[in-house]
């Protein structure tokens, strides 16, 4: 029996919005997914984990096919309760889910792999430590960001000094876990991953140009606001430098079966990474589809190779 064939046989739920901050992408992700499993012939259905009834949906599916964004979906917590319900699932598992969440935990290990991720601090400061010392440090301007959230949900440049107690503040109330990164100027490019062990590759890399200050969530998710250009405008040296530190950094934090890759090119050709999505976002706007369609896999084609990661699971 062929892989196809093994998912004709098979209940697949899509999990899809949750309660997360990214609840409504999800959604858009979820139904988009759905919809090429059923143009695909195979037996599909939404099931969302803010339903009351949540545990009974999984229980009458065979594989789970995770659309979920954000915390409580992309953090480790869904995948370790399908592992332990026995019902193979898309992507990454828990251990790579929760480090890649976790900003912080992801940058420790990039640091001590030796991948480049922009200096930062962690809030609040050390002991004696003060927001003065950190804009010395790290320099002006600085990036505030939510440790655990994903769509630049919560990222805020900081310009003056001034600012630095009020905006972190501010996050901290909304979202606990803050950290302060380096701000990186340069070229903000994206890398999908796809396939497993020796079928691992990068798809081209995307290179977006935001008409906000940066590529926040309206950028993101807004049609018009971001120009996709594909391949980036890269050297073909840095073009590869790029590739394989996306490829360095899904492998060192063990995602499987696809990830997508955030890098910041730095004015002096450093490709510095400050995210590894590992459910990256699969609506009519999103990146990774834009990557695949580059690298010529139609959309479905892309949500079949993604689905063959609950096979190699299971």
């Amino acid at each position: 029996m062929d892989i196809r064939e093994y998912f004709l046989h098979k209940k697949i739920g899509v999990l899809a919005g949750g309660i997360s901050s990214e609840r409504e992408v999800s959604l858009r992700s979820g139904k988009n997914v759905l919809d090429s499993l059923k143009r695909q012939g195979f037996e599909a259905f939404i099931s969302d984990p803010a339903d009351n009834d949540f545990i009974e949906q999984i229980k009458v599916m065979d594989v789970a096919f995770i659309a979920l964004h954000g915390g409580y979906g992309e953090d480790g917590g869904i995948q370790g309760l399908l592992e332990v319900m026995g019902i193979p699932h898309t992507g990454s598992g828990v251990l790579a889910s929760a480090l890649s969440m976790n900003k912080v935990a992801s940058k420790r290990i990039f640091r001590e792999q030796g991948i480049p991720t922009p200096d930062y601090a962690c809030v609040p400061l050390p002991q004696g430590y003060s927001y003065e010392d950190l804009s010395r440090k790290l320099g002006l301007p600085l990036v505030a960001k939510p440790v655990s959230e994903g769509s630049s949900v919560g990222v805020t440049i900081i310009r003056d000094e001034s600012e630095i107690k009020g905006i972190i503040d501010e996050l901290t109330d909304k979202h606990k876990d803050v950290f302060i990164e380096k701000y990186i100027h340069g070229q903000s490019v994206t890398v999908g991953i796809l396939g497993n062990d020796k079928k691992l590759r990068a798809l081209p890399v995307l290179e977006l140009v935001s008409k906000n200050e940066f590529y926040d969530y309206e950028a993101k998710y807004t049609s018009g606001m971001t120009e996709f250009i594909i391949p980036a405008r890269l050297d073909a040296d840095i073009y590869k430098a790029v590739c394989q530190t996306a490829i360095n950094a899904h492998l060192v934090l063990g995602c499987e079966g696809f990830s997508r890759v955030d890098i910041l090119v730095s004015d002096d050709r450093i490709p510095f990474v400050h995210d590894v999505n590992t459910i990256p976002g699969l609506t009519n706007l999103s990146d990774l589809p834009a990557c695949a369609a580059s690298d010529g896999m139609s959309y479905d084609e892309l949500i079949f190779e993604m689905l063959c990661s609950a096979y190699y699971r299971g």
